[in-house]
């Protein structure tokens, strides 16, 4: 399980490796093209049934914390989901993972690869 960290304060949001992966896509991506907007998660039943967000924007102090070592796959469907996502009135929500049923070049969200891959 990964970690978000957020203004130097690790966040109350433990998510696998690959999730955490395709988020770290899509933030970063529109971080650079100068975007602001909500990041929002269902908060574990541990501590309620609530939900929780963030103002994410271009100054903020992000760190990617990955359990592994190694760069999951990329879902590029996943990855066209959550920039939709991002880009709604309702911000950046973390969805289920999708089936993957894109070829890759349906968009130039989609060509996106993690940091690290070999398909750069």
């Amino acid at each position: 399980m990964g970690q978000l960290i957020y203004a130097g304060e690790a966040l109350d949001l433990h998510i696998d490796d690959r999730a955490l992966t395709h988020l770290q896509i899509v933030i970063v991506n529109l971080l650079r093209r100068d975007h602001r907007f909500v990041f929002s998660w269902k908060d574990d039943v541990t501590h309620g049934d609530g939900r929780s967000s963030i103002w994410l924007h271009p100054n903020a102090s992000l760190h990617f914390s990955f359990a592994g070592g190694r760069t999951p796959s990329i879902n590029r469907s996943w990855l066209e989901q959550l920039y939709a996502s991002a880009s709604s009135g309702s911000g950046l929500v973390l969805t289920p993972e999708p089936a993957d049923t894109t070829v890759a070049d349906d968009s130039p969200w989609s060509r996106a690869v993690a940091p690290g891959s070999d398909d750069a």
